[in-house]
C-alpha cells in the first residue's frame, strides 16, 4: 500500500489545518493508522493513532485537546485535524499504516509510511 500525506502549509499561530492520508494500491481499512511528526534536528515523534474501526483513538499528551484523528474507510482516508496551532507544532507530518488493526506509539508497529507533509506555524 502507498500512503500520500497532504494538507500541510504555512499558517499563523492559532490557526487550524486538516491533514489527509490517502492510501492507494490496496485498502488499509483493516489497519490502524498513525500520525508522527519530525521537526528539524529532532527525532520523529508520535502524534496519535486510530484503530481500524475508529473504536480506539490515542492522542499524545503534547497535542491532546488540540488535535484529533478520524478516518473514512470508504474513502481510504485518515484525517488529522489540528486546531490552535503553535509554533512548536512546526514539523514534517507523516502518516503510517500499522501491521495490524491497532497500533501504539512505537514506530516498529508500522509497516507503511507516507512521504510527509510540511506544517509551518508562524508566531
Amino acid at each position: 500500500v502507498q500512503l500520500q500525506a497532504s494538507g500541510g502549509g504555512l499558517v499563523q499561530a492559532g490557526d487550524s489545518l486538516r491533514l489527509l492520508c490517502v492510501a492507494s494500491g490496496r485498502t488499509f481499512s483493516n489497519n490502524a493508522v498513525a500520525w508522527f511528526r519530525q521537526a528539524p534536528g529532532k527525532e520523529r515523534e508520535f502524534v496519535g493513532v486510530i484503530s481500524w474501526s475508529s473504536s480506539s483513538i490515542v492522542i499524545d499528551d503534547s497535542v491532546k485537546g488540540r488535535f484529533t484523528i478520524s478516518r473514512d474507510n470508504a474513502k481510504n482516508t485518515v484525517y488529522l485535524q489540528m486546531n490552535s496551532l503553535k509554533p512548536e507544532d512546526t514539523a514534517a507530518y507523516y502518516c503510517a499504516a500499522a501491521r495490524g488493526s491497532y497500533g501504539s506509539g512505537d514506530r516498529s508497529d508500522y509497516r507503511y509510511w507516507g512521504q510527509g507533509t510540511q506544517v509551518t506555524v508562524s508566531s
